[in-house]
């Protein structure tokens, strides 16, 4: 049976300069749509942007979707902040991704799981559509907030060469990639106090598992239990990695995503979140790309890996229809790719993001905007996301039932719409 498929797109333009009221979207056929609240008493302000982040695809108990929701809010929030106080995207999707990372529900930065040793090693990485440079850390270890590291690693590529002509590191991993951190002024954090009570029993709990399953007798029984078990606990309840996309008010694009990995992995694995075009990606548009994309992945990261699922989808965005676009990389690239053949259950998803500089039909009003769509897919059972445009007085969240999949469901498809108008009037656009 096909594994399910749900995704959801929205459509939102950024304030615009001569904006002063807000006109509620057109209803569409087998959508949801949402009226915007009026702006008509707010003065013009030259802002805007957005963020979609997520809290990974997997199973989200109905006792931690709370959880999952309020930190969505509050990194939607934070990058919002940024982006008012002129931040470019780049810097204002890391600190969505610290406000996911400082959260003992997630499993990235504090809180994250803990491999077969009990020690906590993280994957994160950045990049920044505007200059196409990437920063990650792989395998890292007391450090707080490895997307920090993360976006350092790119700040300083950023700067040119080392001495000497060395080229700048973009990706390090384990001892290395702690010790450079702590050279450049990022604080370092004692495993231990990165652990949780709720990490520490998992743990806990599934040695316990594996000891039993070492005692078993050898030969078939062992490895179909061992696998049993590894399904069980790295399975679909297991893959909340987090991740962010966003667009600035010039119509850059920034990603990023950060995990602790698989409970009980061997030490040393690196993760997708790590790995260049696996976690995430961003690209501002050029003469060859129509669109500026990002995307953000979660999900199993050996099958992120082998199938560049950030990438893939950042290149299929660049189909007139973005929607469709997403639901066919998922099937084509993903669910169906020849390099997971094998495997029973791909588990994955994605949070996208594209947009547009858009101008006034009538040229003479020299008004311009950024036309933002945002999709997300999933495999999972569920996955939690949350978004906001800079115009928003608080977060859109959603997260549990309603992004649940059955296992063995036909293909989902939703539509979300939300417009932000030019101008007042709402006069027609075209994309540039």
């Amino acid at each position: 049976a096909m594994i399910g498929l749900s995704s959801y797109a929205g459509v939102m333009e950024s304030l615009m300069n001569s904006a002063e009221e807000q006109q509620p979207s057109s209803p569409l056929a087998n959508s949801w749509s949402k009226k915007q609240e009026s702006s008509k008493n707010q003065k013009p302000k030259s802002v805007g942007g957005f963020v979609l982040v997520h809290a990974g695809a997997g199973y989200h108990s109905e006792s931690k979707a709370k959880e999952y929701k309020h930190v969505c809010k509050r990194a939607c929030q934070r990058a919002v902040d940024q982006l008012k106080a002129g931040a470019l995207a780049v810097e204002a999707v890391a600190a969505a991704l610290v406000e996911l990372e400082d959260s003992p529900f997630t499993n990235a930065g504090m809180g994250s799981n803990l491999n077969l040793s009990g020690e906590i090693e993280c994957d994160a990485s950045i990049m920044d559509g505007k200059s196409l440079h990437y920063g990650a850390v792989g395998s890292i270890s007391g450090i707080k907030n490895p997307v920090l590291v993360a976006n350092r690693l790119l700040s300083e590529a950023q700067k040119g060469k080392l001495s000497a002509g060395r080229i700048p590191p973009c990706f390090l991993v384990g001892r290395g990639a702690h010790d450079w951190a702590v050279s450049h002024g990022i604080p370092p954090c004692l495993s231990e106090k990165m652990a949780t009570k709720f990490s520490l029993s998992a743990y806990k709990r599934n040695k316990r598992k594996m000891e039993l399953a070492e005692k078993m007798d050898t030969g078939h029984n062992q490895t179909k239990k061992r696998r049993q078990s590894s399904e069980n606990e790295n399975g679909s309840g297991c893959l909340d990695t987090v991740g962010a996309v966003v667009v600035d008010l010039e119509g850059n694009v920034a990603a990023a995503v950060s995990s602790g990995g698989l409970a009980m992995k061997h030490s040393g694995r690196v993760g997708q979140a790590a790995h260049y075009g696996c976690g995430c990606w961003a690209e501002n548009a050029c003469n060859m790309n129509p669109y500026s994309t990002a995307v953000s992945t979660s999900g199993c990261g050996e099958h992120l890996i082998r199938t560049m699922l950030a990438r893939e989808c950042s290149a299929a965005m660049q189909s007139e229809d973005a929607h469709q676009a997403l639901l066919e990389a998922m099937q084509n690239k993903f669910i169906s790719s020849p390099f997971l053949a094998s495997e029973d259950r791909v588990l994955g998803g994605v949070i996208v993001l594209r947009c547009c500089r858009c101008v006034e039909a009538q040229p003479s009003q020299n008004i311009q905007g950024i036309l933002v769509e945002f999709l997300w897919s999933h495999t999972t059972e569920s996955m939690c996301v949350g978004y906001m445009s800079a115009q928003d007085s608080k977060a859109k969240l959603l997260c549990g039932d309603l992004l649940r999949n059955p296992r063995a469901s036909p293909v989902k498809l939703g539509l979300k719409q939300y417009e932000f108008p030019l101008t007042a009037g709402g006069k027609s656009h075209s994309c540039c």
